[in-house]
């Protein structure tokens, strides 16, 4: 992420509306706007294959699938991320169209610039969120995921799951 040269603290209010207006993504960290880079066809790909995979299994259901352009507020961090994929069930989400605050699933597809974004502050971020029950990794260099589904307390690392050869 690379912050905006007119670093200027904004309420989420103002972030909000600003967002709006914006032809690019700008992730809010509190008080502070991050402008996001673009993502690779190889990402965008992974991502939107997840999506569609999720969004078909629960097809029925009363969950919604997002894929890329909705953010997740994360109300206890003062944050607003956009998630690679991101699955809620609770309908307090339909409240509002550009944001999510109760997600049960995110998705992350890793690389080179965010992957130690992903996996430290980010992730200590979305495990504030009450309503998370599974965080997932993709590695997208090589065939891997890392699952981290919440115990009592935290999310915690399931397993390292490869394809089998």
């Amino acid at each position: 992420m690379i912050a905006l040269s007119d670093s200027i603290f904004l309420t989420p209010e103002a972030y909000l509306q600003r967002e709006e207006k914006s032809n690019i993504k700008q992730e809010y960290i509190d008080g502070q706007v991050y402008a996001m880079a673009g993502t690779t066809d190889t990402h965008h790909t992974i991502a939107l294959n997840l999506a569609l995979l999720v969004r078909n299994h629960l097809r029925g259901s009363d969950c919604r699938v997002y894929f890329a352009d909705v953010k997740a507020c994360i109300e206890k961090r003062n944050c607003f991320y956009y998630p690679d994929i991101m699955v809620t069930c609770d309908p307090k989400d339909r409240e509002t169209s550009t944001y999510k605050r109760f997600p049960k699933l995110m998705i992350e597809v890793l690389s080179e610039s965010t992957e130690a974004f992903d996996r430290g502050d980010k992730f200590n971020d979305y495990q504030t969120l009450d309503s998370l029950e599974e965080y997932v990794l993709v590695n997208s260099k090589h065939q891997r995921l890392e699952t981290f589904r919440r115990n009592t307390a935290r999310l915690k690392k399931l397993e390292w799951l490869k394809p089998s050869k």
